[in-house]
């Protein structure tokens, strides 16, 4: 009986929550984070001028598309009411 009433207090009692770190500013300062910056930026891999230029024409080339499939829907659903308008 005794095992049961202990489960029972572990249950009822709240786990704490984790912690989350969080950068001390303060103590660093504005010179450490730009230092932290500069640090960090030496580890980005920045693309090449051609693959930029590639992943531009993509994106230019999926809002082109999805301005097509838009447009196209708008002037579906138009015509569509004003059928149903018209008749209705």
């Amino acid at each position: 009986m005794s095992d049961k009433t202990e489960k029972d207090k572990d249950r009822a009692q709240p786990q704490p929550a984790a912690s989350v770190a969080v950068p001390n500013i303060k103590r660093r300062g504005l010179k450490g984070f730009m230092r932290d910056v500069q640090r960090e930026m030496r580890h980005v891999t920045w693309p090449t001028r051609a693959e930029t230029n590639r992943l531009t024409g993509v994106v230019l080339a999926v809002c082109a598309l999805a301005i097509l499939i838009l447009t196209g829907l708008s002037l579906l659903f138009q015509t569509l009411f004003d059928l149903l308008l018209r008749r209705g």
